[in-house]
């Protein structure tokens, strides 16, 4: 843990020299593609959805597989899109198609832009659930609910379309606004401000929650590891859990690896990304589990942990208001730094798709097309909760593991040149590292994508 923050201390030190070398459409730091690119890991999977996938099994037992499958498969795929993006210099659009040299893989690439659409189609929906809780917990909205009140509110809020549509359409401005400007001076500038922002305040809410009377319930619940309940049903919710959180297989990554400081390995920033994502996740856990065990709550309560039980745990604490405030200012500003990276990939995707064109669009152009597709995206989910269900299933069971698995086929077996440019990005590190990144990708990653796929058809 220490070297990696000296390497990031020194990688901060090389900035000034950067911003005099790097382009407006690259990022002009190391530290600021960091700060990119471990916001677009780090969203609500890591702080809603977690917590209640690590509740409702067992805990500990799920923690240490959840982080054996980062090890496994999160980390070489994260390393593999960075590689992608940089060695090719392309988003989606044009990243495969430039390392192979003809349109044979270009098929990833548009599953790429559809996924990435349709996870903005609901993502923006449950980012507007976010910011609907901070403006009520703002005027202090939860106090005296019990639960069946709170419950009814979550209902509540959920129902009331034209409400929930303004919530929604908030962020997508909020995060077209970001996009307007070129990639150092909006994405880059925010993400420098956001993650750490996002890290202090996780870190204080943490420190509140664990002065708590009984909250090393909470903590034993979480880090005590008991194995007998590591079943294959634990080790397939860790497997899905860590690809969802780490926000594989829907081209952002490529994309900000197109944008990645030549001088930058992409090893190390692989390293440092995974640990920023792993360490939100567990603060996530410390945050909960220790004021739900203190209050006497279930820990597997669901998807509704977020926007019932913990405003009901809240509610009870001291200085209630600011906690509720401080809670779901975590919650937006973390789904934020995932929408960005989100909408940049369409946006990426459009600009590139026309560069060749008579008109090549403007990011300007690209930033209103992609808003108002998102638009009508967010619209049909709002008032079509069937439509958000299958986005939501489509995305995470089908189209972020095929994108996945395609991926490190490519990678692994098929791209050309293929010795040169890994060794040229992780061989710098360690030999052996350079080998065990090549097994992983070639057979554990595949294997495992396949094994989570075929999961969530249900037909294993």
């Amino acid at each position: 843990m220490c070297k990696f923050f000296c390497t990031f201390a020194a990688d901060f030190e090389n900035d000034v020299y950067e911003n005099q070398c790097m382009s407006k459409t690259s990022f002009s730091s190391k530290v600021g593609l960091i700060m990119a690119a471990a916001g677009s890991a780090v969203g609500l999977g890591n702080i809603w959805k977690f917590p209640y996938i690590a509740g409702e099994n067992g805990g500990g037992a799920f923690l240490i597989v959840y982080l054996i499958c980062v090890l496994l498969f999160g980390m070489p795929l994260i390393m593999t899109e960075f590689l992608i993006g940089k060695r090719s210099g392309k988003g989606a659009y044009g990243a495969f198609r430039e390392l192979n040299g003809n349109n044979r893989w270009q098929w990833l690439s548009w599953g790429y832009m559809m996924t990435a659409l349709m996870i903005m189609g609901f993502y923006f929906v449950v980012t507007g659930w976010c910011f609907n809780y901070l403006a009520e917990a703002a005027v202090n909205r939860f106090a005296g609910m019990d639960m069946q009140a709170l419950t009814d509110n979550f209902h509540n809020v959920v129902s009331n379309k034209p409400r929930m549509l303004g919530f929604c359409l908030l962020p997508l401005v909020l995060t077209s606004a970001v996009l307007l400007f070129e990639v150092n001076k909006g994405i880059e500038r925010l993400c420098k401000i956001l993650m750490p922002l996002l890290l202090l305040l996780m870190m204080l809410m943490a420190g509140r929650v664990l002065m708590l009377d009984g909250s090393n319930e909470g903590m034993q619940f979480f880090f005590q590891t008991d194995f007998s309940k590591i079943t294959p049903k634990v080790v397939m919710e860790a497997m899905g859990q860590s690809f969802f959180s780490l926000s594989i297989g829907m081209g952002a990554l490529i994309t900000y690896g197109a944008y990645m400081p030549k001088t930058q390995n992409v090893a190390i920033s692989s390293i440092q990304v995974v640990v920023l994502d792993t360490l939100v996740a567990l603060l996530a856990g410390l945050i909960i589990f220790p004021a739900v065990f203190a209050f006497g709550f279930n820990p597997a309560e669901g998807p509704e942990l977020v926007f019932v039980v913990l405003p009901a745990i809240l509610g009870k604490m001291s200085f209630a208001w600011f906690s509720s405030v401080l809670f779901f200012s975590l919650l937006c500003i973390a789904a934020l730094t995932s929408t960005i990276s989100l909408m940049e990939v369409a946006v990426a995707f459009l600009r590139e798709a026309s560069a060749n064109s008579k008109h090549p669009l403007s990011r300007g152009q690209s930033v209103l097309i992609t808003a108002g597709i998102v638009a009508l995206l967010i619209v049909v989910c709002v008032f079509a909760g069937s439509v958000f269900d299958s986005f939501d299933k489509l995305t995470a069971c089908v189209m972020m593991p095929l994108g996945a698995l395609g991926m490190s086929l490519f990678v692994g077996w098929f791209m050309p040149n293929q010795k040169n440019m890994i060794k040229g990005e992780v061989g710098t590190i360690k030999r052996w590292f350079k080998k065990i990144y090549i097994i992983l990708l070639r057979f554990i990653v595949p294997t495992s994508i396949l094994i989570i796929f075929l999961n969530n058809l249900g037909m294993l």
